[in-house]
């Protein structure tokens, strides 16, 4: 994407690395509520599980409407191309399968930065944080997994085919990564096709 080697390093990362950084993150941020906010752990557990919940709702909202903006101008067109573009365009490419942490610890900051206007209770908002933290690994561990790996059955397959959808049937549905839960509320997801019917059924709906 960039003629500048160093540029480009910071557009490609390994799918461990988001893990490995972010991982002790996680344990910052529950060990500060557990230990020096003296926080519950049902009340950890709680919020842990409202920023688990919040991050669906945030991935579907980056991925629809910043991700898969439209814009008219060529400096605008050049950034989108580099912010999710490019991955429409090499969908199989291991190394930009997962967020780079050149664009994550930007991103995780200033979302930090804006829970604190809703959170007063900093132990409060660092049960939150480290859910949402965790929802973003599985996002983006997911989306690696979408791609490379072969389910065989169950919900990772749904999930999958869902997310193939995105990419070879239509990228204007399907924005849910790691879950299809708001492209089902919002509607903006794809229409299951009807499973196909034997000659012996036929014959007995004529009959």
């Amino acid at each position: 994407m960039f003629n500048n080697d160093f540029l480009e390093s910071l557009t490609k990362v390994h799918w461990s690395v988001p893990l490995i950084f972010y991982v002790p993150v996680v344990v910052f941020f529950s060990y500060k509520a557990l230990v020096w906010g003296e926080i519950s752990f049902l009340t950890y557990i709680g919020y842990f599980i409202f920023g688990l919940a919040f991050w669906t709702a945030f991935e579907y909202a980056l991925h629809r409407w910043v991700f898969h903006f439209h814009p008219t101008t060529e400096w605008g067109k050049r950034i989108a191309f580099i912010f999710h573009g490019v991955h429409h365009d090499y969908p199989r490419d291991r190394m930009r399968l997962v967020m780079p942490l050149s664009a994550s610890i930007p991103l995780a900051l200033l979302v930090y930065l804006g829970f604190t206007l809703f959170f007063s209770n900093e132990f409060i908002l660092a049960c939150f944080f480290s859910g949402f933290m965790v929802g973003y690994l599985i996002y983006d561990e997911c989306h690696y997994a979408m791609h490379h790996a072969n389910f065989k059955s169950g919900i990772f397959k749904r999930i999958k085919q869902h997310h193939m959808l995105h990419h070879y049937s239509d990228p204007e549905k399907g924005f849910g990564v790691s879950s299809s839960l708001w492209d089902e509320i919002l509607r903006s997801g794809f229409e299951e096709k009807e499973p196909k019917k034997d000659s012996t059924s036929l014959k007995e709906e004529k009959a």
